[in-house]
């Protein structure tokens, strides 16, 4: 990895105070410095700099019956508003967020026929960030995240590779200054699963985090020591193109026997078709299919215990493996089939997890299913716009 600079130092701080605010204010500073690992002196040059860039305002003081009085920190919800927008497969969700990450509004559409096309998907991309935008009732939208699947150079804001779609060098960000104005940070949905986690649960900073998405496709996101890990070319987390099987099922990224061909959502239904091909599940999509399948197990199906089992015994050969190579203080299952299936999967996993990882890694990490409202890469998305906007902030105002 690479030594982290002053200036990473500082803009990690500063992100770190921010965090503590939006997720537990109003807080006072002497409250920042006891939940975090940072000085009093820290904290305070920091919100000193957060409070002159409008992004913090001081909202209340309470008084103590010794010392001097505590003075409250809240977000500036005038500092601007954000939109994330999340390009899956099969749907895009785009939401809006004020400064504290809380959701204002939101729109999900499917994607059109032909499904994965550059040109539809953008221009359904750019109608959402208009509705948004509309929605905003004259507050400023000062940036757009977003986060389309596989490869992404997000210097350049270009879809290097997205296998799903078969899309190779889509210059999405150049595409989408035709259509609006608002700076456009362009990602990968792994990367946003991470920093939505660090900011929903700031105690996660400086830990070693592997966040799994389970879905249409499989990742997994990484931060160490409480940043995020992107890899030397943005790559880093394409866990679920890792073999555990020689010669075994075709995957979408042209490769066989991935964790994602045996743990995504086609998958999943593929393991259904072989316990039972007749199975009621395997006549809907893909959405409502895992949906059905999700009921039935929970109804004590034969042919859907085995599948989800069968599922859940190759992720537990993936987990293992991440363990042994990221060795993280925390693994955490998210996305829509996580939603639906992520205890029944993990119950499966935990021995085949066991039986593949190192006893000593085994014993650091600590497994969950996260689940909650609303959509963790959207508003993973907004977060990196609203980290650019400050970003901006913070240099300008340092010049």
């Amino acid at each position: 990895m690479t030594a982290r600079s002053a200036a990473d130092i500082r803009r990690g701080n500063l992100f770190e105070v921010l965090r503590r605010v939006s997720v537990g204010g109003p807080v006072s500073r002497q409250e920042i410095v006891t939940a975090s690992s940072l000085s009093m002196a820290t904290v305070a040059s920091i919100v000193s700099e957060l409070i002159a860039l409008d992004l913090l305002t001081e909202s209340e003081t309470v008084r103590r019956a010794t010392g001097r009085p505590l003075t409250r920190l809240t977000v500036n919800p005038a500092f601007g508003l954000f939109i994330g927008v999340d390009v899956a497969e099969t749907y895009i969700h785009a939401a809006l967020f004020d400064a504290a990450l809380d959701a204002r509004a939101d729109e999900r559409v499917a994607v059109v026929e032909p499904v994965g096309d550059p040109a539809g998907v953008v221009q359904q991309i750019a109608e959402l960030v208009r509705l948004l935008s509309d929605r905003a009732n004259g507050d400023q939208v000062r940036g757009v995240g977003i986060c389309v699947p596989g490869l992404v150079d997000d210097a350049d804001g270009v879809s290097v590779f997205a296998p799903n779609w078969a899309w190779r060098q889509v210059p999405v960000r150049r595409m989408l200054a035709e259509q609006f104005n608002h700076p456009v940070h362009l990602d990968n949905p792994l990367r946003a699963l991470v920093v939505s986690e660090l900011w929903r649960e700031p105690g996660l900073g400086g830990k070693n985090l592997a966040v799994v998405n389970l879905g249409t496709g499989v990742g997994a996101g990484l931060a160490f020591g409480g940043d995020l890990y992107r890899g030397t070319s943005n790559s880093a987390g394409e866990w679920g193109h890792t073999t555990v099987v020689l010669d075994g099922w075709a995957c979408r990224c042209g490769s066989s026997g991935c964790v994602e061909a045996y743990v995504g959502a086609p998958g999943l239904l593929r393991h259904l078709q072989e316990a039972d091909p007749r199975h009621r599940a395997l006549r809907l999509g893909q959405t409502e299919a895992i949906t059905e399948l999700a009921r039935s197990f929970a109804a004590g199906d034969p042919a859907a215990i085995a599948a989800v089992h069968a599922g859940g015994r190759y992720l537990g050969a993936g987990l293992g493996s991440l363990v042994n190579v990221v060795n993280p203080d925390a693994v955490v299952l998210v996305g829509w089939v996580s939603d639906l299936l992520g205890d029944a999967l993990l119950a499966a996993a935990r021995r085949d997890a066991e039986s593949h990882a190192l006893v000593r890694p085994l014993a650091a990490v600590e497994f969950s299913v996260r689940s909650g409202t609303g959509n963790p890469v959207a508003r993973g998305a907004a977060t990196f716009a609203l980290e650019a906007a400050l970003t901006h902030d913070h240099t300008e105002g340092t010049r």
